[in-house]
């Protein structure tokens, strides 16, 4: 690939700052954006960051001054809102720039939790049962959901307004977390069937032939003796409670060659079904029967070295400056809706 023009829009909190080191960056809030301008440099692009909060403008100025041969897009909201990303990325259509990662489409269908789950029970994939509860709403518990339940938001990513109490298994504790989604985190509720197994992360990778990655396991290490194994805000950006709990990320191993098939199955319809583009990943939860459910679509994943999506890669023999390099190709490549 030629040397490209590329325009990074990232939020203004995640530009790495001057002297930034990879210790630094891990567990930092700009860490995939440290590694991503270290990837460019190394495949020779020339990269401007520019910070997007809640102004079009931004985007716009900066495209004219720059003239991008594509834009890197690491938003996950805009205006503070979620679901938000995906006008910016019809934005850059209208604009007809190219862009890296989900369309327009996916990145909506994507980031509603429920909507997602009603598409892949269509094509019979197997999710856990749910409902949801909006802001100001009262509600009963279906006849058909058994606790334990786990309450989370409805469009947050990041594992926001997660924690050991998402878990809960009477009616009090039920209301009680929803009232805390619906209060602090300010969005609707997403109330469904916990899943006892293993919690599996698989990366998918394409437009329109896609390439699955090696299923990538969180190991929950001695939180599965103390607490519920899920992945809490704690479990995903606290270092020292990782530390204290031996919670680490890896391959998943011990899986049978049919359970394989099934786990890359599950991931390649889902993503179709959702018209996931680009780059996305998976989360997934194995039982004890080797079943596999759906959890949550997370289209544009988390890119950095040392992140389930990455590691996955490079076991798959794609090295971290490929990957950057294959998901831009994927952008200049794709082809909108009609």
């Amino acid at each position: 690939m030629s040397e490209l023009k590329v325009l990074v829009l990232v939020h203004p909190s995640c530009i790495p700052p001057l002297g930034a080191t990879p210790q630094k960056a891990d567990w930092s809030n700009w860490k995939t954006e440290f590694y991503l301008k270290k990837s460019l440099r190394r495949l020779g692009h020339k990269a401007l960051f520019c910070g997007v909060s809640d102004d079009l403008n931004q985007v716009k100025s900066a495209i004219d001054q720059y003239s991008p041969h594509i834009v890197f897009n690491l938003l996950e909201e805009f205006q503070g809102k979620a679901g938000f990303d995906a006008h910016v990325v019809s934005y850059l259509e209208l604009l007809g720039i190219p862009y890296t990662g989900c369309n327009p489409s996916g990145l909506l269908i994507g980031r509603d939790k429920a909507l997602a789950k009603k598409i892949l029970s269509y094509h019979n994939i197997l999710t856990p049962r749910f409902f949801t509860v909006d802001q100001q709403k009262n509600f009963s518990l279906p006849s058909d959901l058994k606790y334990p339940l786990i309450v989370k938001s409805l469009v947050e990513e990041a594992s926001l307004g997660i924690s050991q109490d998402s878990i809960v298994d009477q009616e009090d504790k039920l209301r009680d977390r929803i009232e805390f989604i619906h209060n602090k985190i300010e969005t609707p509720a997403l109330v469904e069937e916990y899943i006892e197994g293993r919690e599996l992360y698989v990366g998918v990778i394409g437009n329109k032939q896609l390439k699955v990655l090696p299923a990538w396991e969180l190991k929950f290490g001695d939180l599965k003796e103390k607490g519920h194994p899920i992945a809490t805000r704690n479990v995903k950006f606290n270092k020292a409670y990782c530390e204290k709990y031996s919670i680490k990320k890896g391959l998943a191993k011990n899986l049978n060659p049919f359970t394989e098939r099934k786990i890359e199955h599950v991931a390649r319809e889902a993503y179709k079904a959702l018209k996931l583009s680009g780059y996305a990943r998976l989360d997934l939860r194995l039982t004890e029967n080797d079943e596999v459910y759906f959890l949550e679509a997370n289209p544009n994943a988390e890119l950095a070295q040392g992140e389930c999506l990455a590691d996955a890669a490079h076991n798959s023999e794609m090295k971290y400056d490929q990957l950057i390099a294959k998901i831009m190709s994927l952008g200049l490549s794709y082809e909108t809706a009609a």
